[in-house]
């Protein structure tokens, strides 16, 4: 029997059943998922690379800080003011205080633990700077009283910053009765608690002004202290004159010895029942006294003569540079001063601080001694001459030093031949 021929046309293919179907689209899926995994693998090993050490979980509960608000100062970079570690420290005991009368106890251990504690301040500490200054409370009777204050602690404020150093001012009486020149005992006492990452505390009275914006304290020099005040020993031990030294401006290290020395400083003021008694010991001991009453500056020589072993091995009485000078020997030279400066008269020094003992800016009732003109024109020429220091840095400078206009400084000021 013959077979038929094949025919010339294709045959129609077999229709793929359900199953075909599904297991093809299975294959399709499985390489997709594989491919899009070693695309994912590829990528965190790639930012691995990039980002060795990245954070091993999301915070959401954390607090961001704007970029304008640093919690941290611009005194000490590394220090952080934020962390508060939950290891107990003297903030902790119920029976700490901050007011003069209450010492504290073992001052030196309880420090050196809270810094322990707190890592971020151990750097630079040795040297770390608290200034403290303030003014009473009420308003000044002299018209021109708060402007003047306000420009002092402006000078302050200047001062502070180019070098670093934080600035507490206070205007109120930390102690109800130790008031005028006493106020100044119970607001260093409490700083020392309130500060413990400060090494040294810096008293400047509210009239006296830095007219040296460049020079720094040599404190290397004072390590072996723990008070620095400008004065001379012979005026104190031999002369026996309240005025042999000067505590309108001094420098006094936070450790335990201070606290003791502030307590037995105290002992004197307004706030005891021997206040008048001490008056009277006082004037008996240095016979040039002006007034009768107990004062914290011939408080401060007393203890000094008459406690000498107890305390003078740890008090420096610096005589070396104007670490408080007398404004009326300073101001008459300030301009001379500017014009040996501006032919850059070698290593020579303006006067560090210039203290307008006696002028009483707030009230006005300066000592008799004095006239309001030469005080007023005074503390304007100082005010002016340390101004000038910083306005130099932003291109103007008052042209001269009574007056409170300011010109342009030309770009290559000052040109030294």
């Amino acid at each position: 029997m013959v077979s038929p021929e094949p025919s010339s046309h294709p045959q129609p293919m077999t229709k793929p059943t359900l199953k075909a179907k599904a297991s093809s689209w299975l294959t399709d899926g499985f390489l997709f998922l594989g491919g899009a995994f070693l695309a994912l693998l590829l990528l965190i090993t790639i930012y691995s690379l990039i980002n060795p050490n990245p954070s091993s979980s999301p915070n959401f509960g954390r607090a961001v800080t704007p970029p304008y608000s640093n919690p941290v100062r611009h005194s000490d970079p590394g220090s952080d003011f934020m962390s508060d570690p939950p290891d107990r420290t003297f903030y902790d005991d119920p029976e700490l205080t901050y007011t003069i009368g209450s010492p504290v106890k073992n001052w030196d251990e309880k420090r050196r633990q809270w810094l322990m504690y707190h890592p971020s301040f151990s750097a630079g500490a040795a040297e770390r700077i608290l200034m403290v200054t303030g003014s009473q409370p009420s308003a000044c009777k002299n018209p021109i009283g708060d402007h003047l204050l306000l420009r002092f602690f402006k000078n302050k404020v200047d001062y502070s910053r180019i070098h670093g150093i934080d600035l507490f001012y206070n205007n109120a009486f930390m102690h109800p009765e130790m008031r005028s020149y006493w106020a100044k005992i119970p607001v260093i006492r409490a700083a020392m608690v309130a500060h413990p990452e400060a090494e040294w505390i810096w008293w400047v009275d509210s009239d006296a002004l830095f007219t040296d914006m460049d020079f720094k304290l040599p404190l290397e020099k004072y390590s072996s202290y723990n008070l620095v005040v400008h004065g001379w020993a012979h005026l104190i031990l031999d002369t026996h004159s309240w005025t042999g030294l000067n505590a309108g401006v001094f420098l006094i290290r936070n450790c335990e010895w201070s606290m003791k020395f502030l307590e037995a400083w105290a002992a004197m003021g307004p706030q005891t029942l021997d206040y008048e008694k001490w008056g009277e010991t006082l004037r008996a001991t240095f016979k040039d006294k002006a007034f009768p009453e107990s004062d914290d500056q011939t408080g401060l020589a007393y203890l000094i003569y008459k406690e000498n072993e107890k305390w003078a091995d740890r008090i420096y009485l610096e005589s070396d540079y104007y670490f408080e000078g007398y404004w009326d020997e300073i101001v008459g030279n300030l301009e001379n001063i500017t014009e040996k400066y501006t032919q850059g008269a070698g290593s020579w020094r303006r006067p560090f601080v210039t203290h307008f003992t006696g002028c009483q800016p707030c009230s006005g009732a300066h000592n008799l001694m004095y006239s309001g003109t030469s005080c007023r024109d005074g503390m304007q020429k100082a005010l002016n001459f340390a101004d000038n220091q910083v306005l130099r840095k932003f291109g103007f400078v008052h042209p001269s030093a009574v007056d409170s206009a300011l010109q342009p400084l030309p770009f290559n000021y000052p040109v030294v031949s």
